[in-house]
């Protein structure tokens, strides 16, 4: 086993230039393989939670302390580190979710992982039952331990089996996290542009067409609940009803020359144009029309109309 994990852990840091980087080992027991670690050419780093086995760790020169990644904002100390690996620890842990996540924390943004455990599908199909054990807590099939990884921060890079089939080896990376900042930016420029458009107006009498899913969200979401009369919706189902969360009165465009407005704000989607005409020939006493498309405000020419 001693030759096939150097020749493993080498290929390793080869493969991914660790040479001379440092290695997180979560479990690593009495270190034999952050020996090997270190023999590959990378600096192995082991967490242990028995401090006898800590102990005999340190005194064979070995970096290890003790510890144990129980909480997911778990920062150790000589965070942040270049690759990790989980060997045969996985399946121990009572919450393998946040033993990843942990590392997620600890690790680099490019940085690379290796977690193995045993086999399940090869188990499975030996009928090996002597491996069913009171200290494994989980079994994992190559689909379950893809499942695992992906859900708590990483994607899969491979995934092969090793040892005769008996270990289920996976090489992960963290998952770059999504850049939500370009949907701040849209909300506060619509929402600015949608308060410039009701300002503009000389009275408080505002509606909106539209009492579809994205325009009841955008009545919430830009707080335009105080700022209009009612909703207008040509479902006869939908009307004489209230918007979720914001309670404003969903009526029948009838509404708009029973009880009129000065500005009409559309936000049905596919339908503005076919609505912003229904409304140029059949309402022209309203003076400014607005469209939401997407993530900007339109203002209608009421002499040349969309």
């Amino acid at each position: 086993m001693h030759r096939f994990r150097l020749r493993q852990f080498t290929r390793f840091v080869d493969r991914f230039g660790l040479s001379g980087k440092k290695i997180l080992e979560p479990g690593c027991g009495r270190g034999e393989y952050l020996e090997i670690i270190n023999q590959a050419g990378a600096r192995g780093y082991g967490l242990e939670y028995s401090l006898h086995a800590v102990q005999d760790c340190r005194q064979r020169g070995l970096h290890v302390r003790q510890g144990f990644l129980d909480r997911a904002d778990t920062v150790l100390d000589e965070a942040p580190f270049d690759a990790f690996m989980i060997l045969n620890v996985f399946e121990h842990h009572p919450e393998p979710g946040t033993l990843l996540q942990a590392i997620g924390r600890n690790i680099t943004d490019n940085g690379i992982g290796l977690v193995e455990v045993p086999n399940f599908e090869m188990i499975l199909e030996q009928r090996l039952f002597s491996e069913f054990t009171a200290d494994h807590l989980c079994y994992f099939t190559r689909d379950t331990l893809r499942t695992a990884v992906e859900l708590n921060g990483f994607s899969v890079v491979d995934t092969r089996t090793i040892w005769n089939d008996y270990i289920l080896s996976m090489t992960v990376k963290p998952r770059q996290p999504i850049d939500a900042e370009g949907f701040h930016r849209s909300w506060k420029n619509l929402c600015c542009a949608m308060d410039r458009f009701i300002a503009s107006l000389s009275s408080d009498r505002v509606a909106v067409w539209g009492a579809g899913h994205q325009a009841l969200a955008l009545i919430s979401l830009l707080d335009l609940s105080d700022k209009i009369r009612y909703v207008v919706d040509s479902a006869p189902f939908k009307q004489n009803r209230f918007t979720p969360a914001t309670h404003v009165p969903i009526v029948s465009p009838t509404r708009l020359d029973e009880d009129p407005v000065e500005g009409l704000i559309i936000m049905v989607a596919g339908f503005n144009d076919e609505v912003a005409g229904i409304v140029t020939r059949e309402y022209p006493h309203i003076k400014r029309i607005c469209l939401v498309r997407e993530n900007r405000l339109e203002i209608m020419d009421r002499e040349h109309p969309v």
